[in-house]
């Protein structure tokens, strides 16, 4: 093993960091991912900065918290003036690009203000968040209009699957006993195998053109963003990966009465969602978590196969790989489907670094309780190249190298925090807000979380006392103190938020009292005036 040269940055999609076996699981073995847990560091403690996609991709792919980058909900376009990935790991000779999803909508209005051509490679780098578009695949719906380009469906088509939109027909629906095709998209087809053969199915193909993208390489740097569609919905999968699990190798669900009884107003709002009442159910549940766990074990062979292939061409010895997943999913708990909220199923994720530096021997297998920001990513790629110098106005997040290295002097946070903008969803208008004000923030410490929600009284959670997060807290008298403390810090933190992004905090610290120099004479009486202690002055006494 060797100094890192590539990264291969591996997400799935709404993929639980309980739903593993190296994080817990008692049923659902993955081994080639505990196998790079054992070779790395397993980030046990790590968080998403929104529970749903677009704007948690958007936090990963900029190093930057949803409030900043703006950002906050599926399909609302990164502004063109954001910082990506690629600019700031391609200046350091790494081709950078995609395999797979990413949710990224272009500022297609600020690109055309600044006259960037979208089909030149400026305009298509800035349109996919920095990265090139080896292979994007944010799946389709089953009455969209087809893109010609959408490279999977070509893939289907020449190997025989027919219709015009193979995603959906092959790929996410099953056969129904006269030919019929029964969608993925409902639940209660999720427990019959997907019509696609398996190794012609989403993450063997993905799998598949990754590989081809390192073979292309060959020793030339990369960095590659391999982001699977799956676990995601719809919940349909090929054999024989359909009924490999059963009802009681679930894990427990994770909902009490009161909190159905007695709900939180914005908690209520969701649970009248058709996934909340469908996953409230447990012949619901039973249909669906099969599927949900076959497309996780599907995801752990394809990483073996991936992991394999590594190690025979050498990438494994200079290859820093990280695996990860861009939120959670309720799957019942707290009475909820989906992922919008704020709770640990949803904002929670695996997070596994393999760092083939020796420096990092002395960590590998080790599991660490350091709480991690998605926005942690880029700083650690930065870190490698030592490309990290007067990024601090920019990027919110930090290296997780030195814990990387066992050389992590200092604590690297006592608290992580997120936000959800629902103003896009039915919750909204249940909870009759306007869009303005359907946004809920959070800020998680060891013990405690506080969870602010415009309009509503705020909840908070003991989870030391209470890791389930039933008891809310929000109310009691005896935790007002605790309340006080932790809405101060919220609002710290939302008004620290790095929006001077134009001008390096080492360039501000340089102009400090050199106005003076500059020809700048404010407020002066005569030329030899001395003031003691202005650092304006030409004489600066301290």
């Amino acid at each position: 093993m060797g100094k890192v040269r590539n990264i291969l940055f591996i997400m799935c999609d709404q993929l639980r960091w309980d739903y593993l076996s190296c994080t817990g699981h008692p049923y659902l073995e993955t081994p080639h991912i505990d196998g790079l847990a054992a070779k790395g560091v397993n980030f046990t403690r790590a968080f998403v900065q929104s529970p749903l996609c677009g704007p948690s991709r958007m936090s990963f792919l900029t190093g930057r918290y949803v409030h900043s980058h703006g950002s906050s909900w599926n399909d609302i376009p990164l502004s063109v003036g954001q910082r990506n990935i690629g600019d700031y790991i391609r200046p350091h000779g790494l081709r950078c690009a995609l395999v797979g999803k990413t949710h990224m909508e272009a500022d297609e209005e600020g690109m055309a203000r600044l006259g960037v051509d979208k089909l030149s490679e400026l305009g298509v780098l800035t349109a996919e968040c920095g990265l090139e578009p080896y292979e994007r695949d944010d799946g389709l719906w089953p009455d969209q209009i087809v893109d010609p380009n959408y490279a999977y469906n070509e893939y289907l088509k020449s190997k025989g699957y027919n219709g015009d939109n193979p995603w959906h027909d092959w790929a996410n629906a099953a056969e129904g006993p006269n030919g019929e095709i029964l969608s993925g998209w409902y639940l209660g087809n999720n427990h019959l195998p997907a019509r696609v053969k398996e190794e012609d199915s989403e993450t063997p193909y993905m799998t598949s053109r990754a590989i081809e993208f390192m073979e292309e390489q060959g020793n030339n740097p990369f960095l590659l963003h391999l982001s699977y569609i799956k676990p995601h919905w719809p919940y349909i999968v090929p054999a024989p990966y359909h009924n490999m699990y059963s009802h009681n190798q679930f894990l427990p669900v994770v909902r009490s009465e009161a909190e159905r009884a007695n709900p939180h107003p914005v908690i209520d709002a969701h649970m009248k969602h058709p996934e909340s009442r469908n996953f409230s159910r447990d012949d619901v549940r039973d249909n669906v978590m099969p599927a949900y766990m076959g497309l996780i074990k599907q995801i752990d062979d394809q990483m073996g196969r991936l992991f394999s292939w590594m190690e025979e061409a050498g990438r494994m010895d200079d290859t820093m790989i990280v695996f990860t997943s861009d939120h959670g999913d309720y799957l019942g708990d707290h009475w909820l489907g989906e992922k919008e909220m704020l709770h640990e199923c949803s904002i929670r994720v695996p997070m596994i670094i393999y760092d083939p530096d020796p420096a990092a021997d002395g960590t590998r297998g080790t599991e660490d309780p350091t709480l991690v920001e998605s926005l942690d990513m880029i700083p650690t790629f930065l870190d490698v190249f030592d490309g990290l110098e007067d990024l601090e106005h920019v990027l919110e997040g930090k290296s997780l190298r030195p814990a990387l290295h066992g050389v992590q002097k200092e604590k690297l946070r006592d608290a992580v925090f997120a936000e959800i903008d629902y103003a896009f969803k039915p919750a909204r208008i249940y909870a009759e807000l306007e869009p303005s004000d359907a946004r809920g923030f959070m800020v998680r410490t060891e013990r405690w979380k506080y969870m602010l929600w415009e309009g509503y009284p705020s909840q908070l959670f003991d989870l030391e006392a209470d890791p389930d997060e039933f008891n809310d807290l929000g109310g009691s008298p005896d935790h007002s103190e605790i309340c006080a403390e932790l809405h101060e810090r919220l609002f710290h933190w939302l008004r620290s938020r790095a929006t001077r992004i134009t001008m390096s905090d080492q360039t501000v610290r340089n102009r400090t009292g050199s106005a003076p120099k500059r020809g700048i004479l404010i407020g002066r009486w005569l030329p030899d005036e001395v003031v003691k202690d202005d650092p304006d002055s030409d004489y600066w006494v301290k």
